[in-house]
């Protein structure tokens, strides 16, 4: 039964990963607009419905990547041996090294460059995917925030955690914005990643030193919280 599940659940995340990969070639190549999910459906051999049971909208559709984000936030914010910065610097790298590696997996670095710029530019060219970052962005400060009150006995609604949260996932859209903004054709790719990365820590130190204060894990804590 295990290996039975196991395969399951695997043919589902590869489903999953050729429909959001497929949604942004499309996406990418003709408008997000001109696409209808029964497009992207088609172009994977199943159903508008099929694609709908696995993502709620178009919009998750194309940004499904973003989940991770929300995994990863639980996972290392809830750890009472890293301190929140650490922590948020670990998810951080982590995004980091999935992008790498993402475009390293072509042999044409310079195309691949090129194509993640195009990806940035639907994102930013396409109101309703601004709206869906931004209110994926509100949602991970929500989780940082219940993730951090449950390791130190606050609650979530707390001026602390709210207040934590909300400067921990600043340095999330900072990353975002310098992705964005060194990642070009042209320029070497660790050149481009060191650039990201030392403005990431360089604006953690700022984060870091206001949160001197915070207060520490009370004893026990160190489990995430299930809902989102």
């Amino acid at each position: 039964m295990r290996t039975t599940e196991g395969l399951r659940e695997r043919k589902k995340r590869a489903m999953r990963r050729q429909l959001s990969d497929t949604a942004a070639r499309l996406f990418v190549e003709h408008g997000f607009d001109a696409v209808r999910v029964a497009d992207v459906g088609e172009a994977c051999g199943v159903s508008e419905k099929t694609v709908f049971n696995y993502f709620p909208s178009k919009e998750a559709l194309l940004l499904d990547r973003l989940e991770a984000t929300a995994d990863a936030l639980r996972t290392h914010l809830s750890d009472p041996a890293l301190p929140p910065v650490a922590a948020m610097l670990t998810v951080l790298d982590q995004e980091r090294h999935g992008v790498v590696a993402s475009l390293a997996a072509d042999t044409d670095t310079d195309r691949a460059l090129a194509r993640y710029q195009r990806f940035g530019d639907l994102i930013r060219s396409t109101p309703s995917l601004r709206a869906y970052r931004s209110e994926t962005a509100d949602r991970f400060v929500d989780i940082a925030a219940e993730v951090l009150a449950a390791r130190t006995g606050l609650r979530p609604d707390d001026p602390e955690p709210q207040i934590a949260a909300a400067a921990l996932l600043g340095l999330w859209r900072l990353q975002f914005r310098a992705l964005r903004t060194h990642l070009r054709p042209g320029r070497p790719l660790s050149a481009a990643i060191g650039a990201v990365a030392g403005e990431v820590h360089r604006a953690a130190r700022l984060v870091e030193e206001g949160l001197t204060t915070f207060p520490r894990p009370r004893a026990g804590a160190g489990d995430a919280p299930t809902g989102s």
